[in-house]
């Protein structure tokens, strides 16, 4: 699986343009299943706004999007081309309008819609997802620092330390790399250490 962008957990931004509010919610999403499910959810939330646009993209190229009432390509098209425009994939974005009384024009409704999904994607912590493994291992207090160091070099991510009677480490890395760590840490530790690697499965990195 190539490495794709996408956001760590839904994030909420707010705009105004002449009066009318724009909220922008954006969430990961994993199928078109739970890209409707947060569409829905979002409606049901702002059910007196006068329009809550849409759009989401998944990998594998598939893409929707809604104007929901506002002029053709004024609101779900510059919505959407906000999300391409930020590489992500596997999100879904909602920007609900409360109408202020001033009308905005089609130059401004494309922008007002653009600045909102851009202020939600700003509010999101965006992270690239990769085909990574866990390194798991566990080593007596005094290897503790010398094996951190290690990762470090060989660009393994400390996820977990566990202090007990030894330390429990595991760490992460892209899949494919994980040779001469553990060649490394196989001369650390003098072989003495079972060293556990997992399956390989998608996670940021």
């Amino acid at each position: 699986m190539a490495a794709y962008r996408t956001i760590a957990a839904p994030a909420t931004a707010e705009i105004v343009e002449k009066k009318s509010r724009f909220i922008g919610q954006i969430a990961p999403v994993a199928t078109e299943e739970e890209a409707l499910a947060f569409i829905n959810g979002v409606k049901a939330e702002h059910r007196m706004a006068r329009h809550n646009v849409y759009a989401y993209v998944l990998r594998g190229g598939r893409i929707r999007y809604t104007d929901d009432g506002e002029p053709a390509k004024t609101a779900g098209m510059p919505t959407l081309e906000a999300v391409q425009h930020a590489g992500l994939e596997d999100v879904a974005v909602v920007v609900t309008r409360y109408f202020g009384g001033v009308l905005l024009g089609t130059g401004g409704l494309v922008r007002a819609y653009t600045d909102a999904t851009k202020a939600a994607i700003e509010a999101a912590d965006v992270v690239t997802v990769s085909v990574c493994v866990d390194i798991i291992l566990e080593v007596p207090y005094a290897l503790y620092e010398p094996v951190c160091r290690l990762a470090d070099a060989c660009e393994a991510k400390l996820q977990e330390s566990d202090f007990a009677e030894n330390v429990l480490l595991t760490f992460r890395m892209l899949d494919g790399t994980q040779a001469p760590f553990l060649e490394k840490l196989t001369e650390l530790t003098r072989a003495q250490t079972e060293i556990i690697v997992s399956a390989p499965y998608d996670a940021a990195f």
